[in-house]
């Protein structure tokens, strides 16, 4: 992709099993409106050796970040400690992605793609991330930000930022990355670093927590605001049906936005 631009996501094997969230994932690629070409720019960041194996078995781009003395294959259950050292370990990689002069995409595989998100990035901004909640205005620090997906260009601002991020843990311990983020993003580094964050709107970049209410505009549709790794498969399969819906109707009928989304289901907000 132009720019050194990689897209990026991070599995165990739990979310590469056959039919669980990655496969999900890869489909809405498939499906989506001008988005399967993306796929090839998509680097899975495999956590342990069995979702590497079968990441390289389907042929994507794949890159196996090991960690020493931990096993991340099985489903992390939110808030425990295998939970936050993952979480963990994903932001710390991010900032040596971005040492390495690569901007990226980050999206959890739990995410669906239906339109090429880039036209609705802003421009001259660091760090773009969506949002649980947005409050219509994207340079509003107060909006809830979502660790799950996030753009940012690799400057020296994007490197500061991610060191301070990590390194924070150790000033909130128990906490995950994104609740960390909620605490910092008010911290006067941030202004001292120079650092041009905006928040993403969820017309386009929705998901449980606050769904895009136009069929015609929604990029991405989020699995959060949902515990639980059967219950996000399972409401995910519905996002999918409801966007095939969608596709199969005539242009005049599309042009009415006459669909909902059926979500959350088992999900629960």
């Amino acid at each position: 992709m132009q720019n050194n631009t990689v897209i990026l996501t991070t599995v165990n094997d739990a979310w590469m099993a056959t039919n669980s969230t990655f496969d999900l994932f890869v489909e809405s690629f498939r499906i989506g409106n001008n988005t399967s070409w993306l796929l090839k720019h998509l680097v899975v960041i495999a956590l342990d050796q069995q979702s590497y194996k079968r990441c390289m078995e389907l042929q994507h781009h794949c890159f196996f970040l090991k960690t020493r003395g931990k096993d991340f294959s099985h489903e992390a259950y939110f808030m425990t400690s295998a939970y936050l050292e993952m979480m963990w370990r994903r932001i710390d990689f991010l900032h040596t992605v971005l040492h390495l002069g690569y901007n990226f995409i980050f999206t959890d595989a739990d995410i669906m793609w239906f339109r090429d998100p880039f036209p609705h990035f802003y421009s001259k901004t660091d760090f773009q991330i969506a949002c649980d909640q947005f409050n219509g205005n994207s340079w509003d620090i107060n909006n809830a930000p979502n660790g799950g997906f996030n753009y940012v260009k690799s400057n020296n601002r994007t490197i500061e930022f991610y060191k301070f991020w990590y390194n924070s843990r150790t000033k909130y311990p128990g906490m995950h990355d994104q609740d960390v983020l909620n605490r910092i993003k008010y911290d006067p580094f941030m202004r001292n670093i120079g650092l041009k964050l905006r928040f993403l709107d969820t017309l386009y970049f929705g998901g449980f927590c606050q769904p895009s209410k136009n069929f015609n505009k929604v990029c991405t549709m989020h699995a959060n605001c949902c515990k639980g790794l059967v219950n996000k498969v399972y409401d995910l399969n519905i996002v999918l049906e409801d966007w095939r819906r969608y596709m199969l109707l005539p242009p005049t009928e599309k042009a009415l936005n006459p669909l909902h989304w059926r979500v959350p289901h088992k999900c629960y907000i």
